[in-house]
């Protein structure tokens, strides 16, 4: 499949209204759209938070079997990456759509009254859309030096995460990661070798976390990392993986010195009723003693 495809996912359970709009973007003159069909919220939910999800657009009924009216786009724009989401209403539903517009969606599409230019048109354009605000969302969310999440970027997806783990009931755990003997590195090689060495161990993070986890660069030395559907079982096999990234990285014989991590994890349930600040903040506490141990 091309790479300029646009990849739709259709959340559908009505087969007739399904059959149409597979026809008006698999015309033959109309074939740079990629459909994929699902009839739940749940299905969707699935194909969003696939690591290997590329789509660019979810249209979305409001009306499926698990899931009917706002609540839908909720939990459908809670687990996109960066998909856009347009909704579809039914006639005398407008309110419905404008109500969609302030959850997240796009776009909205009142049923019956769709052409085949009106559907391209519009998956297009919130496309387009969706394209501009993440660009002007990642200039103040990320951070210059590593390209991770900052403090700012990390609290607003882990907050949002954190809201839809409540919803499905999902077990998640919080890291905070503090980079060790960062003072060191700056006072006996430079500040450039102490960004360096940040922007390694970004990038060990990125390695060892899901895309779908939120990683960001939280302070001067300081990271976070929030993991859905990771329970206290799997806290060993978290930092398994990246006591193995950091061995792999500090094999190299030329190196001047080890990089390494003070680690603290909060496990949390979906009855977890803390904000993901304070959550932080008991993460924070947990590393220090990570870290206390360390020097002992």
């Amino acid at each position: 499949m091309p790479d300029d495809r646009i990849r739709v996912l259709l959340v559908e359970d009505n087969p007739g209204d399904a059959r149409l709009v597979v026809e008006m973007l698999k015309d033959s003159h109309a074939s740079d759209f990629d459909l994929e069909h699902v009839t739940t919220v749940r299905a969707a939910v699935e194909r969003l938070t696939d690591e290997s999800s590329r789509l660019d657009a979810v249209l979305l009924d409001l009306s499926l079997p698990d899931e009917h009216g706002v609540e839908t786009v909720r939990r459908v724009v809670a687990a996109t990456q960066r998909a856009v989401v347009v909704v579809m209403t039914g006639a005398g539903d407008e309110e419905m759509g404008l109500q969609a517009l302030q959850e997240g969606a796009q776009d909205y599409l009142v049923k019956g009254q769709v052409t085949t230019a009106m559907l391209r048109r519009t998956l297009r354009f919130s496309i387009e859309r969706g394209g501009q605000r993440l660009q002007l969302q990642d200039l103040s969310l990320k951070d210059d030096l590593t390209g991770l999440n900052n403090r700012r970027g990390f609290l607003a997806l882990a907050e949002q995460q954190m809201k839809y783990a409540r919803r499905q009931r999902a077990p998640f755990v919080l890291l905070f990661l503090d980079l060790d003997r960062l003072k060191y590195i700056n006072d006996t090689f430079g500040h450039a070798e102490g960004n360096r060495a940040l922007a390694e161990a970004a990038r060990v993070l990125r390695d060892c976390f899901r895309q779908s986890d939120i990683v960001g660069r939280i302070g001067g030395d300081e990271f976070a990392a929030l993991a859905m559907n990771t329970t206290g079982a799997h806290e060993h096999i978290l930092r398994m993986r990246i006591d193995s990234a950091l061995n792999l990285v500090n094999a190299d014989g030329e190196r001047a010195y080890p990089l390494g991590f003070s680690i603290g994890m909060v496990n949390c349930t979906a009855a977890e009723d803390g904000s993901i600040e304070s959550l932080l903040d008991r993460a924070d506490a947990a590393m220090y003693v990570d870290k206390g141990r360390k020097r002992a």
